[in-house]
């Protein structure tokens, strides 16, 4: 059963296409990754499929629901943790989730016993009657993630849930996302620019870049297509070493940042071939080291730069748009 059907999906901000005719489709139950570096499209997604933004052209579905036609359906079926945060800190952890609940008009009864429940499972039972501005980031985070649940959404949308929380945080919270998913069954739409949270948590991944997706797959279906073994060698001669090594083992390379990204079989049996073939060349060498493809080794081979390159080149072209808005 599809929880979400995306089609043609586009977003104009004036002549800046924000994101640009995408389409997918997102089965009941599963946790889905919109992965990508900032600016490159997937809050505004989100934005969008949470009724929070109109789209400019495209049409989507969640739960079956029109976003355009109704939009209240659509929100009375979703929660949202977006990543700025929303909560009172002059409320305690308990009245952030009551105002919450009223907002959505829970009955009292029902109400106190969701709030009860749910702020158990995300391990603020005991501080329930704190006022917020005493939390970390960490329980701000697990609290909002609790009451973006008590309305029971058959749909969750997280947007960068874990953007600059420690890894021991970062962990906990991955952790909480699984069981909510396992336990109740509930359908996540999670953006992050975090490789190894996409790879731990998702069972589909959408990779984003300038508003367009540029693959989509399971983790390891995503990796296999880069290679089974990846040599990333640093070096004074990197662009001459992309260009001018082959070999019929190497199934391809990528430059970037003084780096080479080269694609290969068997890498443990070629490795020693392959340092042959730099002395040959002449190459100066720094640094090689190998290792199984990652989600870091698959944004590069489909964009030709690692998420952090992009993110650089992301914020650019953010600040090059809201400078033409103002």
């Amino acid at each position: 059963m599809t929880a979400i059907h995306v089609d043609k999906l586009t977003k104009q901000f004036g002549d800046f296409t924000a994101v640009d005719a995408i389409s997918f489709d997102i089965k009941k139950g599963e946790i889905f990754g919109l992965l990508g570096p900032n600016g490159a499209g997937k809050t505004t997604t989100i934005s969008i499929l949470s009724t929070l933004l109109e789209p400019t052209s495209g049409t989507a579905l969640v739960n079956g629901i029109d976003i355009q036609k109704n939009q209240d359906g659509v929100r009375k079926s979703i929660g949202i943790v977006f990543q700025d945060q929303s909560l009172d800190e002059e409320l305690t952890a308990w009245e952030n989730m009551d105002f919450h609940g009223r907002l959505y008009r829970i009955p009292k009864a029902v109400r106190e016993e969701r709030i009860s429940d749910l702020l158990k499972l995300v391990e603020l039972d005991d501080w329930k009657d704190k006022l917020v501005k005493t939390f970390s980031g960490g329980m701000r985070r697990r609290l909002e993630i609790a009451r973006g649940l008590l309305h029971e959404p058959s749909v969750l949308f997280l947007d960068e849930p874990t953007l600059g929380l420690d890894p021991q945080t970062r962990n906990h919270l991955w952790d909480y996302i699984h069981t909510l998913n396992q336990t109740k069954g509930i359908t996540i739409i999670l953006t992050t620019h975090y490789m190894d949270e996409a790879d731990r948590l998702c069972d589909r991944i959408a990779i984003i870049d300038r508003g367009t997706i540029i693959a989509m797959d399971t983790p390891e279906e995503l990796k296999k297509k880069v290679g089974s073994d990846v040599v990333t060698v640093t070096s004074p001669d990197s662009e001459r070493i992309a260009t001018e090594v082959s070999a019929p083992w190497i199934s391809g390379t990528e430059q970037h940042d003084g780096q080479v990204t080269i694609r290969l079989h068997d890498a443990e049996e070629h490795i020693t071939e392959l340092i042959r073939l730099f002395g040959d060349h002449g190459y100066a060498i720094t640094s090689v080291s190998i290792h199984q493809p990652t989600l870091e080794d698959v944004f590069l081979h489909y964009t030709g730069k690692t998420i952090r390159e992009n993110e650089a080149g992301a914020t650019d072209r953010m600040r090059m748009m809201m400078g033409r808005r103002h």
